[in-house]
């Protein structure tokens, strides 16, 4: 069996920045076990593979140690390589997944994802040994949704934050620490060493979470906002009330192929 895999930065118009997606299109599902060994072995946070249907894709996502329900930078990715290396020509695309029905438009050079709005409430669960784990200074409140989501009151707080991962892991949590931005609306940054992944460069369903969060806060429902891992990214950010719109670009790195 031999498939084609492409890699490819999103949430970025620069090579080498943003988060880095591989890409699988498949005429026919294969079995979970070989996509999960794929993207074990593709060691990139995410691995989308995805098939044509009636009313468009069927999509799926695989971390190196698990399969996940949603993700952003991967379904960006999957839209630029349809939009531009496939060449696919409707206006829209309409994605099948473990998260629902998720709808991606094209703006000049920009990728809008339409995903769900995962709007976090207050935790008041005992977070200490999370807390202590993500070593992050000057709280302000900690939520939850999908994934525990730590404010903080600067972001200068966010970018000197050093999580110790081993512990985060121990605690089964995936994490989203997140503050006001000085160039941009607000910042943030992910850590899942549960899902194999120590700190994610970029994440779209992190800010499927974040997004209401913020809008609330600021009193705005257009938004700028900056992941700030060591790659980092930029997402604009629409809250419809009902529904986010995370938007980005992306950078094409390599095209190869996979022999099994």
């Amino acid at each position: 069996m031999v498939l084609p895999l492409y890699q490819i930065d999103a949430f970025t118009s620069q090579l080498f920045k943003g988060n880095p997606a591989a890409v699988i299109p498949l005429t026919e599902w294969i079995d979970a076990e070989l996509m999960q060994n794929i993207a074990m072995e593709n060691n990139l946070s995410d691995t989308a593979f995805f098939v044509p249907n009636s009313n468009g894709f069927e999509i799926r996502w695989f971390t190196p140690e698990m399969e996940i329900n949603l993700c952003g930078h991967a379904s960006l990715a999957t839209a630029y390589y349809l939009y531009q290396i496939a060449g696919y020509n409707k206006e829209d695309i309409l994605f099948e997944s473990p998260a629902g029905p998720l709808q991606v438009s094209r703006k000049q050079d920009m990728y809008l994802l339409n995903f769900p709005r995962w709007k976090p409430e207050r935790y008041n669960e005992n977070t200490d040994d999370i807390l202590e784990a993500v070593a992050l200074k000057n709280i302000a409140g900690v939520y939850k949704y999908r994934d525990l989501i730590i404010e903080a009151e600067t972001e200068k707080d966010i970018i000197q934050c050093t999580p110790d991962f081993t512990a985060l892991k121990k605690t089964g949590k995936k994490v989203i620490i997140t503050a006001p931005g000085s160039s941009a609306d607000f910042v943030s940054r992910f850590f899942a060493p549960v899902a194999g992944i120590d700190e994610d460069p970029v994440t779209g369903s992190a800010h499927s979470q974040i997004i209401p969060f913020w809008s609330e806060k600021l009193g705005k429902n257009r938004m700028q906002a900056k992941q700030l891992s060591k790659r980092g990214g930029d997402l604009y950010c629409e809250d419809l009330g009902n529904r986010v719109i995370i938007g980005g670009q992306c950078a094409f790195f390599m095209k190869g192929e996979i022999t099994i």
